[in-house]
């Protein structure tokens, strides 16, 4: 198929491919502790009816120890031709609060070539766009492919990243698209080569048997809460740089954006300064940055007048890729012992880590992507890095130091991923598979 043909097929491909995501995108595969279980296994079998209809004739669940199943499927390479391992992942972040968001999350909707929804952009746009590219050959694929769904990435993907590692052949291929990033804007085109890795934690901060009356004993009774704040505050200076010991600062090569980009784009509100010192693109891709996800106290709705026993907080660490995420873990717990008051009890629980990724200068693969996105989007790709971290990611770049590893996807700046009113533009989802089709058909041709 010529790249003309490729981009037609895709075009008329897009009715079914907008239903596919909507019904995927309406299954609230959250799978965090907590959460219903079964609607992640309902992803899962939607993920590989859609991968069995694109045309793949070996498609199978696989389980993961401690983690809900990985959607396999592979078709053979045709003589001489390389093989793809295609990535991305069906689970999703909680929506959290229904009231910030425009629509109901698990109920996706079509306004003006958006679709709104939890998971539209991050990532069953990523496993959207494996199908419809693979679809556009109708079971006569260029290359060999291999694809893998995930379906805990966003709360312990450490566990397919093990899974991995002990039977690494499953996945052996000459080059590995991983389908869970994106552009800074849209119609930009963008190759990530630099991904930060990532570790988290729960801290808990106890200082008595119980709660006890905030009149009578307050003044002496040690507060868990005011120590717990007293910790996290203490990891940044006043700047807002990370001050943990051992959490160097890194610098990013390539071009990133400017402050007031960053401040549209995150939604910095009027008067409000950015945190930290350099570049942005040294901050958000090359250095830490530790941030304070939950906290587990009294809300204000339900508050009473007590000194609190008990404090607990959910941290998560982003790793440069020149760090390591276990190292780095152990530097911020000793820390947070270290300066902890009042003699107060300190334990943590709950560790996830991942590895971060740079990529090398490419070849064969590169070159193909690189004319590829140019011919969908009319323009090359740049160079970016991700603040984000995919742990799979770093094993893969391990395991198969030979194999080129292309990051691409539809997500945006702007798509409110782990956020209310997450979306992914229509138009850019056509483009990136699009891309992902031709890409495909250019690599076996070398």
């Amino acid at each position: 198929m010529t790249p003309e043909e490729i981009e037609a097929a895709v075009q008329a491909g897009m009715p079914q491919t907008i239903e596919d995501l909507e019904g995927l995108a309406a299954i609230p595969s959250v799978a965090f502790p907590g959460h219903p279980e079964a609607p992640v296994h309902e992803a899962a079998a939607f993920t590989e009816r859609l991968l069995r209809a694109a045309g793949l004739p070996y498609v199978r669940q696989i389980p993961i120890e401690g983690s809900f199943p990985a959607v396999f499927a592979e078709a053979p390479a045709p003589p001489g031709a390389p093989t793809v391992l295609l990535y991305a992942h069906y689970d999703v972040q909680p929506a959290g609060d229904p009231a910030l968001w425009k629509t109901p999350p698990f109920e996706p909707t079509r306004v003006d070539g958006v679709l709104y929804g939890r998971g539209t952009a991050d990532d069953k746009s990523g496993v959207i766009t494996h199908v419809a590219a693979l679809r556009t050959f109708q079971g006569r694929f260029p290359v060999g492919v291999k694809v893998i769904i995930e379906g805990q990435e966003e709360y312990a993907g450490e566990r397919l990243q093990h899974f991995i590692e002990a039977d690494p052949e499953l996945v052996r291929a000459d080059a590995m698209v991983i389908a869970d990033v994106g552009n800074p804007y849209i119609g930009d085109p963008a190759l990530t080569t630099s991904l930060r890795g990532m570790a988290a934690f729960t801290v808990e901060v106890r200082t008595l048997a119980e709660a006890v009356h905030s009149g009578a004993f307050g003044g002496a009774a040690p507060d868990a809460l005011a120590a717990l704040m007293r910790m996290l505050t203490a990891m940044h200076d006043e700047a807002g740089d990370v001050c943990v010991p051992g959490l160097t600062r890194g610098t990013f090569s390539g071009r990133g954006c400017t402050e007031e980009e960053l401040r549209a784009t995150a939604g910095v509100l009027d008067g409000v300064s950015l945190v930290g010192t350099g570049s942005v693109a040294d901050r958000i891709w090359a250095s830490y940055a530790i941030t304070v996800t939950g906290l587990d106290v009294p809300d204000v709705h339900g508050a009473i007048n007590a000194v609190q026993a008990v404090a607990r907080a959910r941290v998560t660490i982003r790793i440069p890729p020149s760090g390591d995420a276990k190292t780095a873990l152990q530097d911020v717990t000793d820390f947070l012992r270290k300066i902890a008051p009042w003699g107060v009890q300190v334990s943590f629980s709950d560790f996830v880590t991942g590895a971060g990724f740079r990529a090398g200068a490419g070849g064969r693969a590169r070159g193909a992507v690189n004319h590829a996105m140019a011919h969908a989007f009319g323009q090359a790709p740049r160079e970016v890095g991700q603040g984000g971290s995919i742990p799979l990611v770093a094993s893969l770049s391990r395991l198969f130091p030979e194999a080129e590893i292309l990051l691409y996807g539809a997500e945006d700046d702007h798509a409110s991923i782990h956020a209310p009113n997450e979306r992914v533009v229509l138009d850019e989802l056509r483009r990136v598979i699009t891309a992902e089709a031709i890409f495909l058909s250019e690599y076996a041709q070398g």
